[in-house]
């Protein structure tokens, strides 16, 4: 039998923290090996507990000014020291930029907190396979809503980043959420070639991976 993917849930609320851990272990595949309270507790049980998947709430303290370590900088801390730990956001309908912003340090992706539980099961075994996270509806919502002068005023070096017409439209793949398989099958193109698209609008982005491609392609006004 495989081993169950393991999961640390980091949210300062303990009844969510709970709802999870109920649900989760329903299924047999995952095991739920740890909670945090804060960024902190979330970093430290990170190194001692190896998950395969940190589901990290953003707004947990020292997110907005108050003592201790938010959901981002723990995220930026995590992407540091154990790259191959998945993180996936918790995010709600208010915290549009603060989600980008979360995708740019180095999560995987994001799952809304009224996600069905199927969607919740699907998303963190793709996560715990390295693949990104990027659900169409909501990341189209946030595009549209990101506030006009942030737009203009992330965009303003984006002569800077010079991405060809081919990367451009590789680049719109990955924002439907599409595989490297079926960006490749729409382009007329092989996975491999889509693949070396993808490397070379990192390189152009200053990230490494599709998430964080996301977050900085819209805030510079490249979707």
């Amino acid at each position: 039998m495989a081993e169950p993917i393991r999961i640390l849930i980091a949210d300062d609320h303990e009844v969510v923290r709970d709802g999870l851990r109920l649900i989760l272990e329903d299924e047999e595949d995952f095991a739920v090996v740890g909670e945090a309270a804060d960024g902190i507790e979330a970093v430290r049980l990170t190194g001692e507990l190896q998950p395969h998947v940190v589901l990290m709430d953003l707004r947990m303290p020292g997110a907005t000014g108050a003592p201790g370590m938010g959901g981002l900088e723990a995220i930026e801390h995590i992407r540091v020291r154990w790259p191959d730990v998945a993180v996936v956001i918790l995010t709600t309908y208010n915290e549009d930029e603060l989600m980008l912003r979360g995708l740019r340090a180095g999560a995987r992706g994001y799952l809304l907190k009224d996600t069905k539980r199927q969607i919740l099961f699907d998303s963190l075994r793709a996560a715990a396979r390295g693949e990104a996270l990027l659900r169409p509806d909501v990341l189209a919502r946030v595009l549209n809503q990101l506030p006009t002068a942030r737009r203009e005023s992330e965009s303003a070096p984006r002569g800077d980043i010079a991405l060809t017409e081919r990367e451009r439209e590789v680049l719109a793949g990955v924002a439907r959420g599409e595989r490297s398989k079926e960006i490749a099958a729409r382009l007329g193109i092989s996975e491999r070639t889509v693949k070396a698209y993808l490397s070379s609008i990192y390189n152009k982005l200053g990230v490494d991976s599709r998430a964080a491609a996301i977050a900085v392609a819209a805030e510079r006004g490249l979707l």
